[in-house]
């Protein structure tokens, strides 16, 4: 066995503090990732044992710089990420996928795509004006569609936002809900509201919403409609019945652009309804203008838990009985 020590050199101490993340939050985790021993002094990390293990180290520490320097910024999913893009020998194209902002935050936070399914996504969107976003829970689906309706709006490309989802979830029924129809289905859409929230901010969110340039909605409100001139994003799209489905997609008018996300390994239908958007991607899989992106669990940028969580969760059902 071959043993081999190495250095790598941050830049300064602003970026060392980035690097190491708060209470060295980044650091830690690192050192639990990496099969090599890793130790910093000052702005020196020092890399210790057998050589494989330390040109891979090496190979992800270089990576992590590098996004500290693009983003001035790091945390345990881009560390994840990284890390994951070097085991699949991908490591290179990251700076294809952090190349251009996308938005800023209210609060001036850069927004951006942190993986290549997101990257895809973002372009498909920008293409085309039907985009079906498919993939498990944390891989930015509503978020990223909520941020490109924001830039449309904002680029007057659209005069209107229209956020909308079906009101099902997960074997909650409606009436024993306090409220009327609309304050009933309002916590369903709370996921469309932070999106919102923290890119546009409250106070102009609540405008914008008081001013109708901003709609949210639940499904059965869009039945009769043509919406031209608006970006409209269809979330927990899995839970939507072919005929719901059927009657969103014919809404778009002149102008319009429509962002369809979901999971379709969380439907939560009654047993006897089928989703409309497993059925969707037969019927319009070969349509021009219209785009299927699939992220997978490399995609999720939650806590990285989730990904082992969804790991699990595979290998259970795949062991179920048919």
């Amino acid at each position: 066995m071959i043993e081999k020590e190495a250095k790598i050199s941050l830049k300064d101490n602003q970026q060392a503090a980035v690097f190491f993340g708060t209470s060295d939050e980044n650091f830690r985790y690192l050192r639990e990732l990496c099969s090599a021993d890793i130790f910093a002094r000052g702005t020196e990390l020092y890399v210790k044992g057998r050589e494989e293990d330390v040109d891979k180290t090496l190979e992800l520490l270089q990576g992590l710089i590098e996004i500290v320097e693009s983003e001035e910024q790091l945390n345990i999913n881009d560390i994840n990420y990284m890390s994951n893009l070097i085991k699949r020998g991908k490591q290179k194209h990251y700076q294809d996928i952090v190349s251009g902002i996308v938005l800023k935050t209210a609060r001036g936070k850069a927004i951006k795509a942190k993986t290549l399914g997101q990257k895809r996504y973002l372009q498909s969107i920008m293409r085309d004006d039907v985009v079906f976003a498919i993939g498990p829970a944390g891989t930015g689906k509503t978020y990223l569609a909520v941020v490109m309706a924001v830039r449309a709006f904002k680029n007057r490309e659209v005069e209107r936002i229209i956020l909308v989802r079906p009101a099902v979830e997960a074997g909650e029924k409606l009436g024993f809900l306090p409220g009327d129809f609309i304050e009933k289905v309002n916590p369903y859409l709370r996921p469309l509201y932070d999106g919102l929230f923290d890119v546009l901010g409250v106070d102009i969110t609540q405008r914008y919403l008081e001013k109708n340039l901003i709609e949210v909605a639940p499904l059965a409100y869009m039945r009769g409609r043509t919406l031209n001139d608006a970006f409209i994003i269809l979330d927990e799209a899995q839970n939507t019945t072919p005929q719901q489905m059927k009657m969103f997609l014919t809404r778009l008018g002149f102008g319009s652009k429509a962002v369809i996300t979901g999971d379709v390994t969380q439907v939560d239908l009654p047993k006897e309804d089928f989703s409309g958007l497993v059925e969707i991607q037969k019927i319009l899989g070969q349509v021009h203008g219209v785009s299927f992106e699939y992220l997978s669990k490399s995609d999720v940028i939650r806590h990285p838990l989730v990904q082992k969580i969804i790991d699990a969760y595979e290998i259970f059902e795949a062991n179920q009985p048919d």
